[in-house]
């Protein structure tokens, strides 16, 4: 008889579905973004490096603040215009490191990074788009304050969207890094590896970062051979995710494998073996013998294998 899985209802998929409109067109116009700042309803997510200020709360933290609230605990490095919420301006406020290191001693303050933040649920999801959104395009900003083309400071413009050189007149951009993460199936067996950063009894999806002039199928076909020695035929996409960590598109597919018989590069990964459908499901409900896990919910891993185990692929 065909398997049959009862996960229950399907989570929410991380740093996705964000409710902001981007306003890309106020970007430009400089006086326009310098007013919206001033908007009553403004407010500004505030991130140190990898570090997320929240403001402590029962039984949620607060992500935003208003725009005097994120002034006064520190001056900005950079600021940068998301987008509107429903006609309310929304901002990343940028600070050092060091800084959100210092606010940790705040009494009415929760200083965390954004993977607990997520995969504890310590705020509202709404908050994780906008919040992930901030992250990645001040992580560049901090990484892109000189031309790579001349050497020469560069200076922020465009609500923070884009770095001008006004030496070279050479003009910089947000960059996102896309990354394919796919499940390599036999119909009834799927491919999981282990990364040695994982926690000891998570399994997951093998992943890499797509090379220059390669298509996403060609990524994943050599990425599974590479990683763990399958060879791969038909691919089908599935969902992608924003990843600020710090700022990559993962790709989501699910692969046909054609091979069996598996070659793990150890400078990659610390194994990879193959999992039977009950398996997998008692792994996405923490029910395995050997308490072993999957990712969670949060991640897109976590969606790619469930809708594997509910037969939701199509390679036809």
């Amino acid at each position: 008889m065909p398997f049959r899985s009862d996960l229950g209802p399907k989570p929410r998929l991380g740093y996705t579905d964000s409710r902001i409109a981007r306003a890309a067109e106020l970007r430009p116009d400089a006086t326009a973004i310098a007013t919206l700042s001033q908007h009553p309803g403004a407010g500004a997510y505030v991130i140190a490096g990898d570090w997320i200020v929240l403001k402590k709360g029962s039984p949620l933290h607060e992500p935003l603040f208003t725009m005097a609230e994120a002034q006064a605990l520190s001056a900005a490095t950079e600021t940068i215009f998301l987008g509107l919420l429903d006609g309310a301006p929304r901002f990343g406020h940028g600070l050092a490191p060091q800084t959100g290191e210092a606010l940790k001693s705040r009494d009415n303050l929760y200083v965390t990074d954004l993977r607990s933040i997520a995969v504890q649920g310590l705020v509202a999801p709404e908050h994780l788009p906008p919040i992930a959104e901030a992250k990645a395009v001040l992580h560049w900003h901090a990484r892109h304050r000189f031309c790579p083309n001349c050497g020469a400071a560069t200076r922020l413009v465009q609500g923070g969207w884009k770095r001008d050189c006004q030496q070279c007149k050479a003009e910089h951009f947000p960059r996102t890094d896309p990354v394919v993460i796919m499940l390599a199936s036999d119909g009834e067996r799927c491919l999981l590896g282990r990364s040695p950063r994982f926690v000891p009894t998570m399994w997951s999806c093998l992943a890499g970062f797509i090379e220059p002039g390669e298509s996403i199928e060609d990524a994943v076909h050599r990425e599974t051979r590479e990683e763990a020695g399958i060879t791969c035929g038909r691919v089908v996409y599935f969902a992608s995710q924003p990843w600020p960590f710090p700022a990559s598109l993962m790709i989501g597919c699910h692969a046909e494998a054609l091979t069996h018989e598996i070659v793990v590069d150890r400078e990659e990964l610390e194994d990879a073996r193959w999992f039977s459908k009950g398996e997998v499901e008692a792994m996405l409900m923490r029910k395995h013998l050997e308490g072993l896990t999957t990712p969670p919910p949060v991640a897109i891993a976590h969606h790619i294998i469930r809708a594997w185990v509910e037969d939701e692929i199509n390679f036809d």
